[in-house]
């Protein structure tokens, strides 16, 4: 029997380019795909990023053109690996990639992601068929890839290339659809008649995310309680109608991790190893972590709640903001990591200088200082308003860091409560998006760190945990197979 061909497409691809959680997924996911005999490569823009990134790359197409609107415009197609026997596609043109930033800078997104997601998605299509890869499923994630199911659809015929190439599309985020003018239409070569309600018209205006989720044969999210949430107003962003209507093909699949990163045994960066057996070397990391930030050695012997997040309302800094004094009143430090919202980079650094022996903030991504606030410190918060998966809370599970969490999305999907009388759970979860709900959590978790016998079995049932990414695999190619079923009758 013949491998299952997929053709991965991603906006974005660990180690090539990341703004976020979905380049985690689009370089672990597919490495696992192949290891359960799949035939998998990947596509992705050519960004400055990858340029700078100095990785091996190699020309596989030279001047392919590719169609824009009325006209056509050449593109030279790179090829990489992910791991090896993983290729990856890179879609060039400087014009629309060579670009500090993804999708857009502070300022907001770039005035042409309509030509250049255009170009993106035609010129996929475009190189592999060149290149004489016709895949069983082209699996899209997020809006910067919904006008692929599009172009699939109303390309669709019985000499066409992809007749018979079913495609699945991951929403990794509502909040974010990929919305604008009409004129988009022409520029992907779609018809005029899809700009309708039952097409990829939303209040007038071409929405992406649309496209991918009403041509696709199946529609996925990264979390079970996420494929449920959005079907409701509060975190459908307008579009749950139609992903109510469309239900009987909407999954939920958890993300996985990739261990290989992200295990206290092995990670790089730490100043010491540890597992669930020897957890001295955690406490190595600890000190190494102050001593990082400027804390005092003091702090040791008191909790260290850690946050790495995009600083923002959807991560509940709203709420955090609420209890930042009580809570900086206590034996604790908290370490932040991050950028976002311009005031909560203000509030930090007030309460920084307010608190300088129990508060460090870095206002910036540092992936070395992820992983050692992820073994430095004794709880991780996570106090999301949505949380379509979250990739944290699980890494802080392997570290022995306990979450702090709402119940919402992935983060209700992977979170045990801990209960102290039977001594079984993984963490702490709030319900009301509230920050009286979010301090009387933090207060539980507090209370059993000052039990060091709970709290050690605390951590050992969270480092038994595992969420690796054969299991979340091997449900998705029962996606791929259910998607290619109902392109039949589609």
């Amino acid at each position: 029997m013949d491998p299952l061909k997929i053709l991965f497409v991603s906006p974005e691809v660990v180690p090539f380019a990341k703004t976020g959680g979905l380049a985690d997924v689009a370089g672990s996911l597919p490495k696992a795909l192949k290891g359960l005999g799949c035939d998998v490569r990947l596509t992705m823009p050519l960004y400055q990023a990858v340029r700078q990134g100095k990785f091996l790359l190699r020309k596989v197409l030279e001047n392919l053109p590719i169609p824009l609107g009325g006209s056509a415009i050449a593109s030279d197609i790179y090829e990489g690996e992910l791991a090896e026997g993983l290729p990856v596609y890179f879609i060039e043109r400087d014009e629309f990639y060579d670009r500090l930033n993804l999708y857009g800078s502070a300022k907001g997104d770039y005035f042409d992601n309509d030509r250049r997601f255009s170009f993106f998605a035609r010129g996929t299509l475009n190189a592999v068929q060149a290149l004489g890869f016709q895949p069983d499923i082209i699996h899209c994630h997020d809006w910067q890839t919904g006008l692929i199911p599009a172009c699939l659809h109303f390309g669709r015929n019985p000499d066409s290339f992809f007749r018979r190439t079913a495609g699945l599309f991951t929403i990794h985020n509502m909040a974010y659809q990929g919305s604008f003018p009409r004129t988009i239409l022409e520029l992907a070569g779609l018809p005029e008649t899809c700009f309708s309600p039952e097409g990829l018209e939303f209040w007038g205006r071409a929405n992406l995310l649309k496209a991918g989720i009403v041509y696709s044969q199946i529609i996925n999210t990264v979390s079970r309680k996420y494929s449920q949430e959005i079907q409701t107003e509060e975190f459908g962003y307008g579009l749950e109608g139609i992903l109510a209507y469309r239900k009987a093909d909407l999954f939920g699949i958890l993300n996985g991790v990739d261990y290989d990163l992200w295990n206290p045994e092995t990670d790089f960066y730490l100043a010491a190893h540890y597992s669930s057996p020897d957890l001295s070397g955690k406490k190595i990391c600890k000190k190494d972590l102050l001593n990082r930030l400027g804390l005092p050695e003091d702090r040791f012997l008191f909790p260290v709640l850690g946050i790495i997040s995009r600083l923002a309302d959807q991560k509940g800094f709203d709420l955090l903001a609420g209890i930042m004094d009580p809570l900086l009143s206590q034996e604790v430090s908290l370490v932040v990591l991050g950028t976002g919202e311009e005031k909560y980079h203000r509030l930090l650094a007030e309460l920084a200088e307010k608190y300088p022996k129990k508060l460090a903030v870095r206002l910036t991504f540092d992936n070395a200082l992820a992983h050692q606030i992820e073994a430095g410190s004794d709880l991780f918060l996570m106090p999301s308003r949505y949380e379509p998966c979250g990739l944290n809370q699980i890494y802080s599970l392997k570290y022995g860091t306990i979450p702090v969490v709402r119940a919402t999305g992935g983060l209700d999907d992977t979170i045990i409560p801990f209960d102290p009388q039977t001594g079984r759970g993984t963490g702490f979860k709030f319900y009301p998006y509230q920050p009286e709900a979010l301090w009387s959590a933090l207060e539980e978790a507090l209370e059993v760190y000052r039990d060091q016998t709970r709290w050690v079995r605390l951590m050992k049932n969270a480092m038994a945990m595992d969420f690796s990414w054969e299991a979340s695999a091997r449900e998705y190619i029962k996606l791929y197979l259910l998607a290619k079923e109902r392109l039949k009758g589609f």
